[in-house]
């Protein structure tokens, strides 16, 4: 029998709450630009090569 109560509702877990962006919280300077790009040089270099082998 239920008692006429509502049940509480239940509070997001810590991994279903937003976290802050990073990307927007800091400023875009051509430092941290062209940090960006250079750390994703390896990335880029092997898309490319799968690129080159589906062709």
């Amino acid at each position: 029998m239920a008692h006429g109560t509502d049940p509480e509702p239940q509070q997001p877990s810590p991994a279903q709450q937003p976290r802050p962006n990073p990307i927007i919280s800091q400023p875009a300077t051509v430092e941290t630009c062209q940090a960006d790009y250079a750390a994703g040089a390896d990335i880029r270099q092997a898309m490319a090569r799968q690129e080159a082998r589906r062709r």
